[in-house]
């Protein structure tokens, strides 16, 4: 018969019950995967349209969305690692790997807009800088078409750093994204010394709302905030024409969703032939 002296003798160093051994190993096992992804270069991007509210209704950009390959090959999106590996080093390597990989796809594609996700925490990284810095040497006009999307949390974690940084980034045209807004930790009054071009809803505010009253309230006043400040309102999680009709009445001025699309690795620039093959 166990004891809880030898259960608790079993588990992995720092946690204090079964469920803290599970998440403790899960989270060893995820840091394990994306380590090897990074190693062995197994990353890439997938791209997701963000669509024009109004007429002509045409993708105003792609959003590149970080994956890794784990070792079945199974493509890995980023919602089942980054919480892990955000913190450490390796997301570091992670924001790094994304960020040269969508700036090449934009040196491919001169008519293509792109946003590509970052932490706070990888301002002041220096392969992060170097990364930037080679390739607007070689095409400085690759900073108009690119986007930069922070999450809230990551950069009310360090307001002063993430405002210097972008103050910085201005004379580059470098669009930045607030990400997540609403989500709880942004002052307001932050806002108006940021640089961001725009804001991307939290996403757990747009399921239904053409029905759900409270989403409606907290939506309208995000709406209301972005508009003051000159930003261009992004509405992601769109799954219905019901949300997106409703998005739309109320002022949001792009649409993200898998009502126009999932996150795809195989994107409409790539000609046909090359996606058969890879197929």
């Amino acid at each position: 018969m166990l004891t809880r002296r030898k259960m608790q003798a079993d588990l992995p160093e720092g946690a204090t019950s079964p469920l803290d051994a599970a998440v403790t190993r899960r989270d060893a096992d995820t840091l394990s995967m994306v380590s090897e992804a990074v190693q062995h270069n197994q990353t890439m991007l997938a791209f997701q349209p963000v669509m024009q509210a109004q007429p002509p209704h045409q993708t105003a950009f792609y959003e590149g969305l970080i994956r890794v390959l784990d070792g079945t090959g199974r493509v890995i999106p980023a919602r089942e690692f980054m919480p892990v590996v955000e913190s450490s080093e390796l997301g570091r390597d992670i924001d790094c790997l994304a960020l040269e990989a969508g700036l090449r796809t934009l040196a491919r594609n001169p008519s293509l807009r792109l946003s590509i996700n970052m932490s706070a925490r990888s301002i002041g990284y220096k392969r992060w800088i170097r990364t930037l810095d080679r390739h607007l040497r070689k095409d400085a006009t690759l900073g108009e078409r690119l986007m930069l999307e922070i999450s809230e949390a990551s950069a009310m974690t360090i307001p002063e750093l993430v405002i210097d940084f972008m103050d910085n980034l201005q004379d580059r045209s470098i669009g930045f994204a607030l990400d997540d807004f609403g989500g709880g930790m942004t002052s307001f009054g932050h806002l108006k010394n940021f640089f961001f071009d725009a804001v991307k809803i939290d996403g757990r505010y747009i399921r239904d709302i053409h029905t759900d009253t409270d989403n409606q309230i907290v939506t309208k006043a995000l709406v209301a905030v972005a508009k003051q400040f000159d930003m261009l309102v992004i509405a992601p999680n769109v799954e219905s024409v019901q949300e997106a009709e409703y998005l739309v009445s109320i002022g949001v001025d792009c649409l993200q969703g898998y009502l126009f699309g999932a996150a795809t690795v195989r994107p409409p620039w790539i000609p046909q032939a090359e996606t058969r093959a890879a197929g």
